[in-house]
């Protein structure tokens, strides 16, 4: 898992059907307490939890538990954002994302 700045969204004519209802965003990893970039740009699978760019998001990088989130053991993923982040607390320090 990784925290990640949602920088954009994603379009394909043609997508696998497990992926025909849902949203593709493009996601940055940042660290949680600067948000500075971490790495380069993935493409992450939105799952109903209304981030679009610019939000602040917990992302699921492992196959196997992307699929189980979807509930779609053929779904050919390995990213999901299973959530929007309001803040991070790391040795005493809070970081609140607006």
């Amino acid at each position: 898992m990784f925290i990640g700045e949602v920088i954009g969204n994603v379009w394909g004519t043609r997508k696998h059907k497990s992926l025909c209802d849902r949203r593709l965003l493009l996601v940055r990893p940042i660290d949680p307490l600067t948000e500075k970039p971490l790495g380069d740009a993935q493409m992450a699978v939105e799952y109903g939890t209304g981030a679009g760019p610019g939000s602040i998001v917990l992302v699921m990088d492992e196959g196997g538990s992307a699929r189980s989130v979807l509930k779609d053991e053929a779904a050919p993923i390995r990213t999901v954002i299973v959530g929007v982040v309001d803040s991070v607390s790391s040795g005493g320090k809070v970081h609140r994302y607006e």
